[in-house]
């Protein structure tokens, strides 16, 4: 018998492959979002796309938990690679989730939640488990679904899969000094996004398995916001189905 998983996704494009696969898909409008339910490897899936940013992230997952009750949660996309050795193409699982513009200091630690005493939520090991078996699978399908162009425009030579942490905040990182500071702050992370770990809040007050998985587009340097919108036009779509796909087959 299959599980209810939820999946999330901020852009359309992240979305549109996951639900070309699911034939029977169901729209469900609440809240300014658009819900789709439906069947996809023997699961009951619920898509839905959150929009850009915490609040957006953490709407959405509010309603989300409290209207269709998922097992398990997954965020797939992209982001930018911050670790040195991440590069564009690459996957990252992971593996905990912090919020890099979370300040209430001097009355809590800087980065730490206030009222959760951390600042760091963990994913749940055996979606880290299950999402990075779905990556090395999604990695070597990728050169049958790109053409040689593409591949070479994108410098997608040989991609690899990291676990590691995730960090989160209002702000789309597109300078090698906004890079730099974050790998002082931040050193253990590989990725930084606009969503995940507002989700992985959501999903710990609800007592949600959480898991998220995202695709380096970027290098969050000067050259930003070019490679990510021709990564996420190319290439984004192909991954997030192949990993989406494989993973609800593990689990």
């Amino acid at each position: 018998m299959g599980r209810k998983i939820a999946v999330i996704s901020a852009l359309q494009e992240e979305l549109s492959e996951i639900l070309q696969l699911m034939p029977d898909e169901q729209r469900v409008p609440i809240g300014g979002r658009t819900f789709w339910q439906g069947h996809l490897q023997d699961h009951d899936v619920i898509a839905v796309l959150s929009g850009i940013g915490k609040v957006a992230a953490a709407t959405t997952t509010a309603v989300l938990l409290e209207r269709f009750e998922p097992e398990m949660v997954i965020v797939t996309g992209v982001a930018g690679g911050l670790a040195m050795d991440a590069s564009v193409g690459d996957i990252v699982v992971g593996t905990g989730f912090s919020q890099h513009d979370m300040d209430a200091s001097p009355l809590f630690p800087r980065w730490e939640m206030p009222g959760y005493g951390r600042s760091r939520f963990d994913a749940d090991p055996v979606l880290v488990q299950v999402l990075h078996e779905a990556a090395k699978d999604a990695v070597t399908w990728l050169p049958k679904l790109l053409d040689a162009q593409t591949m070479a425009e994108l410098g997608l030579h040989r991609p690899h899969v990291h676990q590691g942490e995730i960090i989160t905040g209002d702000r789309f990182i597109s300078t090698a000094a906004d890079s730099d500071a974050l790998r002082a702050a931040f050193p253990e992370a590989w990725a930084v996004d606009m969503e995940t770990a507002a989700v992985a809040q959501v999903c710990h007050d609800h007592g949600v398995p959480f898991g998220a998985v995202r695709v380096v587009s970027d290098r969050a340097d000067e050259e930003a916001h070019v490679d990510f919108q021709h990564f996420l036009n190319q290439v984004a779509r192909h991954y997030s189905a192949r990993i989406v796909r494989k993973a609800l087959n593990l689990l």
